[in-house]
Parts: C-alpha cells; sequence; structure tokens
C-alpha cells in the first residue's frame, strides 16, 4: 500500500480541505478560512487518493477552553493538533492509526518535546487511539463544544 504525506497549500487548498472537513465531521467543528490559514495542515494520500488529514501549531499549547480570552499561548516545543480525521469510508481499517503515528514521527523529527491535543469527550475513537500512543489525560472542560454541546478531552504526549 502507497502511503504519503504531503503539505496542504495555503491558501490554494482551503476549500477543499473545508469541504474535506464537512466529510469527515459533518455535524459540526468545522473550521473557517482563517483559522485552516494559521494552522499547517498535511493530507494522508492512500493509493493516490486523499483519505485523511491532520492539521497542527507549532509552539502552541492548548488552553482556549480554560482562558477567559478563548487564546493558546505560546509554548516552545509543544505542537498543538488542532485536527486528525479520516473520511468514514476509510475508518476502521488502520489509516487513523498511521495519521496519528506519522503526528508523532513528525514531532519528534522536528524536535517538539510534547503534543497537545483536545477532542469531543463522545469521540472514544480518537481517544482510545491517542490512549494506546501514550497520551494522558490532562482535563475536561464542560460545554466546550456547541452543536451538539460535549465537553473537550484534552490530552498530552510527552516526547
Amino acid at each position: 500500500m502507497d502511503v504519503e504525506f504531503r503539505k496542504a497549500i495555503i491558501p490554494d487548498e482551503i476549500v477543499e480541505l473545508q469541504a474535506f472537513d464537512r466529510k469527515v465531521f459533518p455535524k459540526a467543528d468545522l473550521f473557517t478560512k482563517q483559522e485552516w490559514a494559521a494552522y499547517e495542515a498535511y493530507w494522508m494520500i492512500v493509493e493516490g487518493r486523499k483519505v485523511g488529514c491532520c492539521a497542527f501549531q507549532r509552539n502552541v499549547d492548548f488552553c482556549e477552553d480554560v482562558r477567559k480570552d478563548h487564546r493558546n499561548p505560546r509554548k516552545d516545543r509543544s505542537l498543538y493538533i488542532t485536527t486528525t480525521g479520516i473520511l468514514p469510508s476509510f475508518q476502521d481499517k488502520g489509516f487513523g492509526k498511521i495519521l496519528k503515528v506519522w503526528e508523532v514521527a513528525y514531532a519528534k523529527f522536528h524536535g517538539f518535546n510534547r503534543i497537545v491535543t483536545n477532542s469531543r469527550m463522545r469521540n472514544a475513537r480518537i481517544i482510545g487511539l491517542n490512549l494506546s500512543l501514550g497520551y494522558r489525560f490532562i482535563r475536561i472542560t464542560p460545554r466546550y463544544y456547541r452543536g451538539p454541546n460535549d465537553a473537550t478531552v484534552v490530552m498530552e504526549l510527552k516526547l
């Protein structure tokens, strides 16, 4: 199986990233054009087809859930993974794990000593996958998400 990871071209591929986002998260959690422009995004391409996507911010800690200004502070050598997604027709086939393992390898290669990420509390699959890779819980913040309402689970992996 031929798997590659390619950096998304910003701003040229923002519309495609948004369309991908709608397929993976059809009811919620969609990023705006401005948010995509602020992220470093990568496609996961399997046999020539874009089946996954992830995005991050370098040297950032995720704290917008607990800060009054809803901003994420700078934190050197911390990689904040803002999203990880696999198209529904490719889920449950191991591609999520391949993408998550690539994220960890990317972080190590680029000298990060920590990864932080967050997800909906009801997203048991990504939480379980993160735990299997050594992530640990930092906190749970109630009512972080809307449409539908849900808590956010914040996790980190020390590298």
